[in-house]
């Protein structure tokens, strides 16, 4: 029997397109799914997409919950818990992938988990900020919701107008996050993982004298051989997640290596650009034989 299989994520975008490709080459079904498109009746038990009841399909792929990451986003992943109840099979799951949208949350677990990470601050209190920036010498003030360093302020204690930085920042962001800048030395690390599997390591490289090594600020990948010790580190980062497909965020730093964070949905492109392999057709095989049992 034909599995019906789902990829959540963004039409017309490459990974999205990548994945729905790779799932249908494998069984014969195709359907990207738009969140913005979707409808959860309670009382039906029903959540339609494009005329499709996503709790009547054997497995859904999260490859991407909203173009950005918002609060409701959120909601999203809340509605997808409805497909869950109903036996459709989510990779990674709704409530693991919960735990990541919102950044404090993903620091929080990561901290508790002994993962080395930058010093942090979080406050709600301008003051309290502006000690921490000042203890900091260099800090990033980052959206507790944003991806590709959207948002991210980079703070000197000694900027004139430091105090009012910090309130513009504080107007978005009231509770805000604030991270110590860490010495990245023009790159940093994308270690990829398949349900908990080691896969392979980038490195996004600034070309531009950005303080952040993103591919929207113009970073290049680049392949990393990186130690076992190193590996490890990645491996206990997002080992409490449980997460079907994602890259964690690491830094080389004087002081050792360091986590930023654990991605929701890892970097496709970055694994095929910086490793040379095909992560959509790692994921399609993997989904397409857990739902198959």
């Amino acid at each position: 029997m034909t599995k019906r299989i789902g990829v959540i994520g963004t039409p017309g975008k490459w990974s999205t397109e990548a994945l729905a490709d790779a799932i249908e080459s494998r069984t014969g079904y195709r359907q990207v799914i738009d969140m913005a498109n979707t409808v959860l009746d309670f009382e039906a038990g029903t959540l339609i997409c494009d005329g499709v009841d996503l709790c009547q399909m054997d497995g859904l792929v999260l490859k991407k919950i909203a173009e950005d990451y918002s609060p409701d986003a959120l909601d999203r992943l809340e509605m997808l818990r409805m497909a869950e109840a109903a036996g459709a099979r989510i990779f990674s799951p709704a409530v693991n992938v919960l735990r990541l949208m919102d950044r404090l949350a993903c620091t929080m677990t990561l901290r508790i988990a002994d993962i080395p990470m930058p010093a942090t601050t979080i406050t709600e209190d301008v003051t309290a900020a502006r000690t921490a920036l000042n203890r900091y010498g260099s800090a990033v003030l980052k959206p507790l919701f944003s991806t590709k360093a959207r948002g991210m302020v980079l703070l000197d204690h000694d900027a004139p107008d430091a105090a009012a930085q910090i309130s513009a920042f504080k107007v978005a962001n009231p509770v805000m996050y604030i991270q110590q800048k860490a010495e990245l030395s023009g790159e940093d690390l994308g270690m990829v993982f398949l349900n908990g599997a080691y896969l392979c390591t980038y490195a996004r490289v600034s070309q531009s004298g950005s303080w952040n090594t993103t591919i929207h600020s113009g970073g290049k990948y680049a392949p990393f051989t990186p130690s076992p010790e190193l590996i490890e580190l990645g491996r206990k980062a997002q080992a409490p997640f449980g997460l079907t497909f994602t890259t964690v965020d690491i830094a080389l730093t004087p002081n050792g290596p360091i986590v930023f964070e654990v991605s929701a949905f890892g970097g496709y492109s970055g694994a095929q650009k910086g490793c040379g392999i095909d992560a959509a057709a790692l994921v399609a095989d993997h989904v397409v034989k857990e739902v198959s049992q």
